[in-house]
């Protein structure tokens, strides 16, 4: 039986003679293909937008995600989701586009490589404190972390590392067990259950591209909720009553007129 490559990390297509360390894995290469499929489909989709009441079927699937994107963004965060749709939708669409070809043949998923996971992780990881700063200033922000007492900066900081962390770690062991647990069926029964395999596998990956998002969008909306917290407390100090959003005034007025 042929060598079986657990990871795209192992599944190497070039490597130079004079620079061992300087190859190109089929980590690197999914990767692109997944990054040049989502370009180009997103250009052949609004290049010619409609506005009529019939339009072409694949801006009404672009729609429909779009609009289910921003309605998950709106419950997790309670603000308006266009500033956070371009990072979180772009995570979700990557991470489920690249599972979503594992039905072509010899395609592996790049997210079944810890440096692909580890590097989707580090991007949520810089862009929390980035809404954060970009939603209360940099002081108030940095502020958080030693609150209620300067003892907690070491924890704070541990923490935030540590769910960076559990991104990666969550999103590359189930991705990566799936093509582990595959690979071993192969071997044993190679008709019908790796078909099989292979459909969870398609469900596991859509599910994981979820809740990697959700997950990056809780980070976020945890970082710029720090603001509103400092605000309601500081209106509690001057006697104020509290600022709300509209989205939330809206909502409690609709909740009031439903127990009514």
């Amino acid at each position: 039986m042929a060598d079986v490559q657990i990871t795209t990390d192992q599944w190497i297509f070039w490597q130079s003679d004079i620079w061992p360390w300087l190859q190109l894995n089929a980590t690197i290469a999914f990767t692109w293909l997944v990054m040049a499929i989502l370009a180009v489909g997103s250009w052949l989709i609004t290049r010619k937008l409609s506005v009529d009441t019939e339009i072409p079927p694949f801006q009404n699937v672009l729609e429909v995600v779009v609009t289910g994107m921003r309605d998950q963004i709106r419950e997790v965060s309670r603000h308006d989701p266009g500033k956070y749709l371009p990072f979180v939708g772009t995570l979700f669409l990557f991470i489920a586009m690249a599972n979503l070809l594992t039905i072509v043949p010899w395609y592996r998923p790049p997210t079944g490589s810890l440096s692909t996971t580890a590097a989707l992780a580090t991007c949520v990881f810089i862009a929390v404190p980035l809404y954060g700063f970009a939603s209360q200033g940099v002081g108030r922000y940095l502020k958080h972390y030693i609150q209620p007492t300067p003892l907690m900066l070491p924890f704070n900081i541990i923490g935030e590392l540590s769910r960076t962390l559990a991104l990666a770690v969550r999103l590359y062991g189930n991705m990566m067990s799936g093509t582990v647990i595959a690979a071993i069926l192969i071997g044993f029964v190679p008709l019908f259950v790796p078909v099989l395999m292979q459909i969870l596998g398609l469900l596991t990956g859509m599910i994981q591209a979820y809740i990697f998002a959700v997950l990056a969008m809780v980070y976020i909306a945890s970082a710029t909720k720090v603001q509103q917290q400092a605000e309601s407390d500081d209106a509690k100090k001057q006697g104020d009553p509290p600022q709300y959003n509209s989205e939330t005034e809206e909502q409690s007025t609709g909740d009031n007129h439903e127990q009514q």
